[in-house]
C-alpha cells in the first residue's frame, strides 16, 4: 500500500496512466487548433462558432487538460471536460445516418464518461495534489484554493 491516499501502487500507476491518455486527447487538440488557428476559426465560423467560442475551447482544452495530467484542481477540469464533451455530441454530432458523426457523438459519450469518473474518484497518490498536501502531524493547509 502507499501512503499516498491509502491506496496500492498498482492502482495509483493507473490512476496516472488514465489521466494522462485521458488528458492526451485535450492537449494534442488544443495545440493542434492554435497552430491552425486560422483555418479552424473559418471552419467553425461555417457552422455558426464565432472565434472567441474557439478561443475559449482552446482555453479550455489546455488548461484542463494540463491540469487533469498533473493532478492540480483535476476534478475541477475533468467536470468541465465532461461537460465539454456532452455539449460537443448533442450540439455538433446529431446526424446518426453519417457513421463518422455517430462514431464522434459515441467517442464524446465515453470521454465525458470517463472524465466524470475521474471527478468523482480523484486523482490518486502520484499528482501534485497528493504532494502538496500537509503531511501528518503537520497543520499547515498548503493550498490556498480547493476543488471539490
Amino acid at each position: 500500500m502507499d501512503k499516498a491516499l491509502g491506496i496500492s501502487t498498482l492502482e495509483n500507476v493507473v490512476l496516472l496512466a488514465s489521466r494522462l491518455l485521458l488528458a492526451w486527447i485535450f492537449v494534442h487538440e488544443g495545440v493542434f487548433l492554435t497552430a491552425n488557428f486560422a483555418s479552424a476559426s473559418t471552419s467553425m465560423a461555417k457552422i455558426g462558432v464565432p472565434t472567441v467560442a474557439l478561443v475559449a475551447t482552446i482555453g479550455l482544452q489546455l488548461i484542463a487538460a494540463i491540469a487533469i495530467a498533473v493532478g492540480w484542481h483535476a476534478r475541477l477540469g475533468a467536470a468541465a471536460l465532461g461537460l465539454f464533451c456532452l455539449a460537443t455530441a448533442i450540439l455538433f454530432h446529431t446526424n446518426f445516418a453519417n457513421r463518422n458523426e455517430l462514431l464522434h457523438f459515441e467517442k464524446d459519450l465515453a470521454i465525458a464518461g470517463g472524465m466524470f469518473v475521474l471527478m468523482l474518484r480523484g486523482v490518486g497518490g502520484y499528482s501534485v495534489e497528493a504532494y502538496a498536501k500537509p503531511k501528518e502531524g503537520d497543520g499547515r493547509w498548503q493550498w490556498p484554493f480547493r476543488a471539490f
